[in-house]
């Protein structure tokens, strides 16, 4: 009965600890499915703010140049920027140059026709990110265009899909890498001789390797054409390892070749060391001479130092590339970052390698309670790091309480800081538990006796020899009969042994799925270890989800920076159709009182149509002998600018090609005449451009 009962035991608990696993894994997977559906391709880094000219205008001459301004430096490579004319055809000189701070250019050919310009421009952020767009201009005045922008936005599709799991791949297998060892480093020292423990940090440094190789290949296709056939395409490889994306992968490889060398040495010669220490039964400090316990610390610290540069390195590797490098305090900034980064990773990738310790790891080697406690202070010194590198990351890329709110950053800064709260919250739970935690060490003298009792048990059926028949008892009728006997002993003894055998190897397998059900329940009864495992299983939940959010965060567009681009284009944003305005007036004479409406078309930088249409009270046309308008932006002391209208009709005057020469927030002054000596001037603000 026990033999039966004790396997269903063992593979129930097994059962509990795989379904968790599986629960853990399906989560994972969703949240990267929401991430990869519901996001579009990658946010610009460097918005444009300008151009000249600029978006919508009409200019009456055909410039030379066109210029484009972003709200960072970018990186340009022929045929970044393309002007199209009506037709479709390529009328500028393909070689984009720097002209000062955040400004580039292109050079057009001479002799440019009237009509529709389209301006598309493709280049990367000083933060790696690429970015695309495209605007119009016309010459002289609006036409059609044959052009159609239809080829996918750079950074989407397929290849952007997948530079989006290698993304995130990266960052979890920099975290299990770093945080795994820092914890055996530590916290538990025993840990680098556990097999699951050794996995789960050597999956971190594949996981980092083969998705930084990947984002390699990735890298020229994402910021280019797009095309899944160009991920292999060696030129483009090539101009990668020329930009400060590619040096940054190629070093956070050469890393990983030293990082490689460092779990070695872990898992090998530190392993053995501290093996050799726990198996030291004297007082531990001097065996043969030898001052263990010396030579154990100066290993320790060896790997210590040695380990924190790799990371540091392998962090850096992120800061030098993206958000970090660019922007305001750039040089503050990049340490922050790798200090946020390395936080991040000894709190995330610890509570791995403890989830691991507490569910996977053998029960003569079960992590002990000052392993847990010595984590318990790691982990709050981290989140300390975390939560003060964090604001200033969140106050350097937001800037202000409008960004946090009304960007797609903003927004996720705030799930990402929902999420850290509740990573706290289950922590503070698990904190309690740890308090209660108790070294159970029944548990371990029952493996003991369990594995002891099963090899017992196999070495006694490996001895047992065959039952001996009795001379007496043996049928000697016949000589035939007894060489037939004779004969076919050899092959009853072999038969005997082998089922022996097969019999010894079935009882010491349900001997040792009696001692492992018999441990797990040991080790389920405490129920302070139970309690652990759960809280710290919750934390990994919730951990999976922090960090997708956090992959999204730094592929998305800061909020200072959207903000600014935004009101760098809100004037030319806010008018999409013509602009009207009414204004009363009174010239004060007999039959003064009426109201002049304005009408500006299309209400954009360059030239404009404008209509003036005077009415009386009661909505008749008023016939004035003069009407005139003048136009003054008082923020960049321009104006006024005149524009007399002529008259086309009673009541109605019209002028062609009034030039708005910027936009901006412009007053409009109306002068209306009623009679020889009657005259007044109304005013009323507007955007234009």
């Amino acid at each position: 009965m026990t033999q039966t009962i004790a396997p269903r035991a063992a593979a129930t608990t097994t059962g509990g600890v795989a379904f968790r696993v599986r629960v853990l894994l399906l989560l994972l997977l969703a949240v990267i499915g929401a991430v990869l559906a519901g996001a579009a391709p990658a946010s610009a880094h460097a918005a444009l703010t300008g151009s000249d000219p600029q978006q919508g205008a009409v200019v009456s001459r055909a410039p030379t140049q066109v210029s484009l301004t972003f709200s960072e430096q970018v990186a340009m490579s022929d045929g970044s920027v393309r002007v199209l004319d009506p037709k479709g055809k390529r009328v500028d000189t393909g070689k984009a140059t720097d002209l000062g701070g955040t400004t580039y250019g292109v050079k057009l050919h001479s002799g440019l026709p009237d009509g529709t310009f389209t301006v598309t421009y493709q280049v990367v952020s000083a933060d790696s990110h690429p970015v695309s767009g495209a605007f119009t201009f016309s010459v002289g005045a609006p036409s059609q265009t044959s052009v159609a922008l239809s080829d996918p936005a750079v950074g989407g599709g397929v290849v952007g899909a997948l530079y989006g799991v290698g993304r995130y791949v990266s960052y979890a297998g920099f975290i299990l890498l770093v945080g795994g060892a820092a914890f055996v480093l530590a916290c538990w020292q025993r840990g680098a001789g556990v097999r699951p423990v050794q996995r789960l940090v050597v999956s971190g440094w594949l996981a980092l390797t083969g998705a930084t190789l990947a984002l390699l290949l990735l890298r020229g296709s994402y910021v280019g054409s797009g095309k899944v056939g160009d991920i292999f395409d060696l030129t483009l490889l090539g101009q990668v390892l020329q930009t400060k994306s590619g040096a940054a992968l190629v070093s956070r490889l050469l890393l990983l070749a030293a990082g490689a060398l460092f779990i070695a040495v872990l898992f090998g010669a530190y392993a053995r060391r501290d093996e050799a220490d726990a198996s030291d039964k004297g007082d531990g400090s001097d065996k043969g001479g030898v001052d263990v316990d010396a030579e154990k610390r100066d290993l320790t610290f060896g790997l210590a130092i040695g380990g924190a540069v790799v990371a540091a390195g392998l962090a850096a590797s992120w800061a030098m590339a993206e958000h970090a490098s660019t922007g305001i305090q750039a040089g503050l900034a990049m340490p922050v970052d790798v200090l946020h980064l390395l936080a991040v990773a000894v709190w995330l990738g610890g509570l791995s390698t403890l989830l691991v310790a507490l569910f996977r790891a053998p029960a003569e080697t079960q992590i002990d309670a000052v392993a847990v406690r010595r984590f318990s202070r790691l982990a709050f010194g981290s989140v300390t790091v975390l939560a003060a590198t964090g604001i200033y990351q969140s106050w350097r890329q937001v800037g202000s309480w409008s960004a946090l709110t009304a960007t797609w950053y903003g927004q996720l800064l705030l799930i990402k800081i929902g999420l850290v709260a509740v990573l706290v919250g289950i922590a503070w739970i698990s904190r309690r538990w740890t308090a209660q935690l108790s070294e159970a060490p029944r548990t371990k003298a029952m493996a003991t006796a369990g594995a002891k009792a099963g090899a017992t048990a196999l070495a006694e059926l490996r001895t047992k020899q065959p039952t001996k028949v009795p001379a007496n008892s043996r049928d000697s009728s016949s000589e035939g009969s007894d060489s037939r006997d004779a004969n076919s002993g050899g092959s009853n003894s072999a038969g005997s042994n082998s089922g022996n055998s097969r019999r010894a190897a079935q009882l010491a397998r349900q001997q040792a799925a009696v001692a492992t059900a018999r441990q797990k329940r040991l080790r389920d009864a405490d129920p302070a270890r139970a309690g652990l495992r759960r809280s710290v299983l919750a934390e990994a939940g919730v951990a999976v989800v922090l960090l997708a959010v956090t992959t999204v965060l730094t592929s998305t567009e800061p909020g200072r920076t959207e903000e600014a681009a935004q009101q760098a284009t809100s004037s030319s944003s806010q008018r999409s159709g013509p602009l009207s305005l009414k204004l009363p007036f009174d010239t004060g004479g007999q039959d003064g009182k009426g109201t002049a409406e304005v009408t500006l078309d299309p209400a954009r930088v360059g030239g404009n149509e404008m209509h003036v249409f005077v009415e009386r009270p009661n909505g008749k046309a008023f016939d004035v002998p003069e009407v005139k308008v003048a136009f003054t932006l008082a923020a960049k002391k321009i104006g006024p600018l005149p524009v007399t209208p002529d008259r086309i009709a009673t009541g109605h005057w019209s002028a062609i090609g009034v030039q708005i020469p910027m936009a901006g927030d412009w007053e409009i002054a109306v002068t209306v005449r009623t009679s020889d000596i009657d005259q007044t001037t109304v005013t009323k603000n507007a955007k234009i451009g």
